[in-house]
């Protein structure tokens, strides 16, 4: 009976593993599409790149990505799109960025709307907390690709703004207009990065006490799990101690 349950338990959390690859593949696939709508040359089109460098890092078929960019050049059933932004403030006064594509503007701002009511949030206009921003490009490699000196290097050479390296990695940024030579680059010279994408970086962050961060990352994951959203960036700080207690 025992062995029984454990084979269960076992199947339910691979379950829970595929269904969440299946979602990211999803999300994946749509920002591919989007971005091989202006060309589906990824040499000319550097959204294109970043999304398909992306898409291999979370180890997405080839055949998927291909049948994506297909969609978008009238290979396939092409869904028509929109990219939409969504700003907020969560528990503990977190400023909240929400990025989303979506074939359905009323859905999509009804499920955002809903979550951030639900956890102690209130959605705001657009710019309403963007300006504590800055849009960066970010581009991380494993710790093993190349020692400290040779990342920080490297990255300055092809354009990179800053360069942080420590025992998980190395995070290397870049202004938005530097990413696609950046990414290209270093995929040259170190392989495939483990992620790339633009994205927000607060210019201050919030430190948050557990029952805040608790509820806050409630936030985060209930708009993760929407199909339509793409990414979440937000301004806040957990301590270690914090995250301690979260995880006992």
């Amino acid at each position: 009976m025992a062995g029984h349950s454990q084979f269960k338990n076992i199947m339910h959390r691979k379950g829970a593993q595929d269904a969440k690859r299946a979602k990211a593949f999803a999300k994946l696939a749509r920002e591919i599409e989007v971005a091989a709508r202006s060309s589906p040359d990824p040499d000319q089109n550097p959204r294109l790149r970043t999304a398909i460098v992306a898409a291999r890092g979370a180890n997405m078929p080839n055949d998927r990505i291909k049948r994506a960019i297909d969609k978008a050049t009238g290979g396939g059933d092409a869904d028509s799109y929109e990219e939409i932004r969504y700003e907020g403030y969560g528990p503990g006064g977190v400023a909240v960025i929400v990025e989303a594509l979506t074939d359905n503007r009323n859905r999509t701002a009804s499920e955002v709307r809903s979550a951030f009511a639900k956890h102690g949030g209130n959605l705001g206009e657009t710019n309403s907390v963007a300006f504590m921003f800055d849009q960066i490009g970010q581009i991380l490699y494993a710790a093993d690709v190349a020692n400290a000196d040779e990342m920080f290097e490297a990255a300055l050479e092809a354009g990179a703004a800053d360069v942080a390296s420590g025992d998980s990695g190395h995070d290397i940024t870049c202004a938005p207009d530097d990413f696609g030579q950046v990414v290209e680059a270093l995929d040259g010279r170190f392989g495939a990065p483990e992620s790339a994408s633009l994205t927000w970086k607060a210019q201050t962050s919030v430190d948050l006490n557990a029952d805040t961060a608790r509820t806050l990352l409630k936030l985060i994951d209930t708009l993760d799990d929407s199909d339509d959203v793409q990414r979440v960036s937000a301004n806040f700080e957990v301590s270690d101690d914090v995250m301690a207690e979260l995880t006992v």
